[in-house]
């Protein structure tokens, strides 16, 4: 006999269910037991009384002294529901809702140029490592481009792998893929590998210092356009003392995203946090806690135990 979905229902209406519901099966003992207090006839004897006609029936006392007889088989039941290991509903239980996040680091000779204490490249490793330190739990890539493209980590939630990606494609050390600036192939390489992730927020943080030739043409609005199609949002940071390119604002804007200009590393720093703050992460129930509730059980099992013991004094069948 299946009494799971039984609890189920109780706890759903009550707040209470049972871990072990089968030994609820067991609560048929001290029904039994109570039934036979109050339905046995054995203890009747009828006393004569002096000067009256009709024997006395004494059901007030009858009925007392089988209350107190119950309390036993009723401590019994407690203990048996107690046994059953009684349930209440807790908080939810939350996780975080993952977020893809890729970043799209420019790489080319013009990243090389002087920005605070070292170069805007050193610049943007420093801030990209301060803000997957306070996104933990989110799955981060990294995609480096110049004239061409290359997926130099792929999305991972592991933070520390993520970070040991970062120093190996500095601009003054590695001229494998040109010296040019292609944003739009940059992105469209990025959209394709977000566009594979079946669960959780899409993300791009492109970091460049440029401006970008197949952006052109309404190009900016028709990437951004197959950015947002894929649900992948787009926030640009411009390094450097000059206004966001005109394409990069488009671009950005149509993915529901937006642009911002550093011209210094604190600046930068500010930037990935207020990126933080417009995408937060979000919290999603997968379930309800169950914690256990001994309390009011064991206090019910006490008080009536306590009360058998005091009745057994006086309040009991004796037919001698």
């Amino acid at each position: 006999m299946n009494i799971a979905p039984l609890t189920d229902r109780l706890l759903d209406a009550t707040g209470i269910g049972f871990q072990r519901p089968f030994w609820l099966l067991a609560i048929v003992i001290p029904i039994l037991m109570l039934m036979w207090v109050w339905k046995r006839r054995n203890r009747r004897i009828a006393m004569p009384y002096d000067h009256r006609r009709d024997p006395v029936e004494g059901r007030g006392w009858w009925r007392t002294v089988s209350t107190a007889e119950s309390l036993l088989p009723a401590c019994l039941g407690i203990v048996i529901l107690i046994l059953a290991l009684p349930l209440t509903t807790g908080n939810p239980i939350t996780e975080r809702s993952l977020s893809n996040i890729e970043f799209c680091v420019d790489c080319s000779g013009s990243m090389t140029a002087e920005f605070g204490e070292g170069n805007r490249y050193d610049a943007s490793m420093k801030a990209i490592n301060e803000f997957i330190g306070i996104r933990q739990g989110d799955a981060f890539g990294l995609t480096f481009f110049a004239s061409d493209v290359i997926r130099w980590c792929p999305l991972t939630t592991d933070s520390s792998a993520f970070r040991c990606a970062l120093p190996f494609m500095a601009p003054d050390s590695q001229r494998a893929i040109g010296g040019g600036t292609s944003i739009g192939r940059a992105l469209l390489y990025c959209r394709k590998v977000l566009a594979e992730q079946e669960t959780g927020d899409r993300m791009i943080i492109l970091v460049s210092d440029g401006q970008s030739g197949d952006l052109y043409n309404n190009q900016d609005i028709e990437i951004g356009r197959q950015l947002a199609a894929d649900r992948i949002v787009v926030y640009g940071i411009h390094i450097g003392d000059t206004d966001v390119p005109e394409q990069i604002m488009n671009l950005t804007g149509e993915t529901g995203g937006t642009a911002f200009v550093s011209g210094d590393p604190a600046g930068l720093d500010q930037i990935f946090r207020r990126i933080d703050e417009m995408r937060p992460a979000e919290m999603k129930s997968v379930e309800v806690e169950q914690i256990e509730h001994f309390g009011p059980f064991c206090l019910a099992a006490l008080s009536v135990l306590g009360l058998s013991v005091m009745c057994s004094f006086g309040l009991r069948y004796t037919p001698w």
